[in-house]
């Protein structure tokens, strides 16, 4: 049977577990902090000539590299009003990655990647269509993209919904892209339900694994491109607790 969710429901399956409590008033600081100039990075956006050099490997040591220094703390600082304006005439970026919806995701910040870097394709529950085929035929084969990365999330609120069942509005037929994970998510003991964390983190990484295999299905240009070396295609889940991507 079907669990049938209200608004309110889904607002907190889509949400992780849990709020801080929010102060019903804000303190304001009148602190002025002086940034260092000779520490922030005024860094070229990449050219054509250095996008083609990459290989896909070079890209995934890349967003690893830059994961790391996110999860220290040591992200770069980088002068975005240069990069904006440098950026503006054309684009090359590395990678194209598809991410949850989920507002605690800097796809950007979690790679350590400045303006121009990478392509972000987002929807709950980081499945394929159509849509965000098109989207990643236009960032490898038009845009010269090296790298997709599809990157699921622990807690994630759309896994939850799709494993309980939850009905409303556009939400229902959207969670339909999720059940193929649910259905081979077979090693996980206990009830296969959102409240099983084993399960939940068993079917997000199997929900990552169902979208490159829907890529390499139906995209005869990105599997032609992946077959002779052109592209790569990852996949990994974001821990939402440490920050760390831990790649599939």
């Amino acid at each position: 049977m079907k669990t049938i969710w209200s608004a309110t429901s889904i607002f907190l399956a889509f949400a992780t577990l849990g709020f801080a409590q929010v102060n019903d008033s804000f303190e304001t600081s009148s602190e002025t902090i002086e940034i260092d100039r000779s520490r922030i990075l005024v860094e070229s956006v990449l050219s054509k000539e250095e996008q083609a050099a990459l290989t896909p490997q070079d890209v995934y040591n890349s967003l690893a590299a830059g994961n790391e220094r996110f999860v220290r703390s040591d992200l770069t600082a980088r002068d975005h009003s240069i990069q904006i304006r440098e950026s503006a005439a054309a684009q090359y970026p590395k990678a194209i990655v598809l991410s949850c919806v989920d507002s605690r995701i800097p796809v950007e910040d979690v790679f350590d990647k400045g303006i121009g870097d990478i392509f972000v394709a987002r929807v709950a529950g980081n499945f394929i269509n159509d849509d965000i085929l098109g989207s990643m035929e236009f960032a490898t084969k038009v845009a010269g993209a090296k790298l997709i990365l599809v990157m699921g999330h622990e807690n994630c609120g759309a896994i939850h919904a799709a494993i309980d069942g939850a009905e409303l509005g556009h939400i229902t037929k959207m969670l339909k892209n999720i059940q193929p994970a649910i259905s081979i998510s077979t090693n996980s003991k206990g009830q296969k339900s959102s409240k099983n964390r084993l399960f939940v983190h068993e079917v997000s990484e199997n929900n990552v694994r169902h979208a490159i295999e829907m890529i390499v299905k139906e995209s005869d240009l990105l599997r032609t491109m992946l077959e002779n070396g052109e592209i790569g295609i990852k996949g990994a889940v974001y821990d939402m607790d440490t920050g760390v991507v831990n790649f599939l």
